[in-house]
């Protein structure tokens, strides 16, 4: 059988387990914002004479998971109602010193009262819960005849991942002007717009005037277009994982179709847009020309996503203030810089191979009488490395010796250095029902499917490279023919720049 049939084969088996398992597996109650989320939401009611507020904090599977010791004063492995509401009061307190809103010419700030405090858990993904904080704070205000202005700090870590939002309204008062709306668009973190998901809401201040009177003008809602995709597709996917990986009863035919959906979750990751992993790796792979070198990325890729998950879950388990998306954005920065290196080790070698001998000057002893004329030059011959003998996608081409190993092996280190959310989820979840070894042999499958991606990807440029330079010395443009001794600087500058801009694209989440 051909290569190419198998990966037909292949290919039609998988997407036929996809339609099924799409089309009969429940959907789990995943957090729409990611499992690193924590939302905030304030909203404002100024009264002529104080000023209320609703805060709510909505928490996603793993920033619920990281807190709960903390909750469970007593380590009975379960939250009874007096820790909860325990947990609430404390909670609010914090929000109460946390929030700022000040009043007047004189910015005086307002002094907080709680009304009251809940906390209470929900139903997540893989058998995790998510956790929903409200508060009802209040603090006495004198709206003046000419109007108060009122300037309002949520006081939330902007560093978190999540959805933030302010509300304001006026009863017996009227906002004028106001930059926030006074309808709440996520309806209190209760039901999140699906076509703002992408680009959820940022906003930590506001500021408005408030003056005697009727109802408040605010502002309206920003519109925007509804998005979709692989992404939303994958996500969907995301969502049938950990419902199967929480399954009440793990039965031997939802263990293979929870092992075979996240192989297949893996290899399409792997392909997602920004991702810079089979970019990268398979055209490194296909210089040398040899199938082993894409299997050794993605062998890598495999142990380095399946430890980088582990580890993960275990510092996030035990470490409760740890930011699961920060610690994602810095590894992000660290695959970036390490792709960064592999393109300066091939700038060096393209250096080294173009740099020319210097010239040598040399006496030589004479041992007899005779003379006769002995011109140097001043240049000696130099004995060249071995060079590469290639046929490639610009045709037929020396260079020195390749990328060795150890730049594959660090490709394949950047392909899956960053831990995949989703596995982390799984492999979490099934930790909390006592199913250790099978999320581990989940998340396992999930590194194998990013390799699978890579090392298919790798053979296809392979085969490609192979077509093409079979007709290369009469076919090519005269262009790619001259662009063929620069091959390996385009190599580099290609790697360098695909590295910086993975760097580029992960350092706000890791600041």
């Amino acid at each position: 059988m051909t290569p190419s049939r198998f990966l037909a084969r292949a290919g039609g088996t998988l997407g036929a387990a996809l339609w099924l398992l799409a089309g009969t597996a429940p959907a789990a109650a995943a957090h729409p914002l990611g499992n690193f989320s924590v939302n905030h939401y304030l909203g404002l009611t100024v009264h002529p004479d104080r000023i209320e507020v609703l805060a709510v904090t909505d928490q996603a599977e793993i920033p619920t998971l990281q807190e709960q010791a903390r909750v469970d004063r007593n380590a009975d492995g379960t939250v009874d109602d007096a820790e909860r509401g325990d947990w609430a009061a404390g909670q609010c307190t914090a929000t109460a010193t946390r929030l700022q809103v000040r009043a007047g010419p004189a910015d005086t700030a307002l002094n907080w009262r709680v009304r009251s405090a809940s906390y209470a858990y929900a139903d997540g993904a893989a058998g995790l819960r998510t956790a929903r904080l409200e508060c009802t704070l209040d603090a006495p205000l004198t709206v003046a005849a000419d109007g108060t202005v009122l300037r309002v700090r949520s006081g939330a870590d902007r560093a978190r991942v999540g959805w933030n939002e302010i509300t304001a309204r006026g009863v017996g008062v009227r906002l004028d002007p106001t930059d926030v709306p006074e309808v709440s668009a996520s309806h209190e973190l209760r039901d999140y717009p699906q076509e703002l998901l992408d680009a959820p809401s940022g906003v930590f201040d506001a500021r408005f005037t408030a003056t005697p009177g009727g109802g408040s003008a605010a502002a309206d809602l920003l519109d925007t277009a509804p998005t979709g995709g692989p992404a939303g597709w994958l996500a969907q996917l995301d969502r049938r994982l950990a419902e199967l990986g929480a399954a009440h009863r793990l039965t031997v035919t939802v263990g293979l179709l929870a092992v075979l959906l996240a192989t297949v979750l893996g290899a399409g990751h792997a392909l997602l847009p920004g991702h810079g992993k089979a970019a990268m790796g398979v055209y490194l792979a296909g210089r040398r020309s040899r199938v082993r070198d894409a299997v050794t990325v993605g062998a890598t890729v495999t142990v380095t996503h399946t430890a980088g998950v582990l580890v993960l879950g275990l510092l996030l388990t035990g470490f409760s203030a740890l930011a699961g998306e920060v610690l994602l954005g810095r590894l992000g920065v660290l695959s970036g810089l390490l792709v960064t290196a592999v393109g300066v080790l091939l700038l060096r070698d393209v250096r080294r191979r173009t740099r020319p001998a210097a010239p040598v000057t040399h006496d030589h002893p004479h041992h007899h009488a005779h003379p006769h004329p002995h011109p140097h030059d001043g240049t000696v011959a130099v004995l060249e490395a071995p060079v590469h003998h290639h046929h490639g996608l610009f045709g037929h081409h020396h260079h020195g010796e390749p990328l060795g190993r150890t730049g594959l092996i660090g490709l394949g280190v950047a392909g899956g250095l960053v831990p995949s959310p989703s596995a982390l989820v799984v492999l979490l979840g099934a930790v909390a029902l006592g199913r250790t070894m099978f999320g581990v042999a989940l998340v396992l499958a999930y590194g194998l499917g990013m390799a699978a991606t890579l090392t298919a990807a790798g053979l296809l440029f392979l085969r490609v490279g192979k077509r093409i330079a079979a007709a290369a010395d009469g076919t090519l443009p005269a262009l790619l023919r001259r662009l063929a001794p620069w091959s390996g600087l385009l190599t580099a500058l290609l790697v360098l720049t695909v590295g910086l801009g993975m760097v580029l694209r992960s350092l706000p989440a890791a600041l």
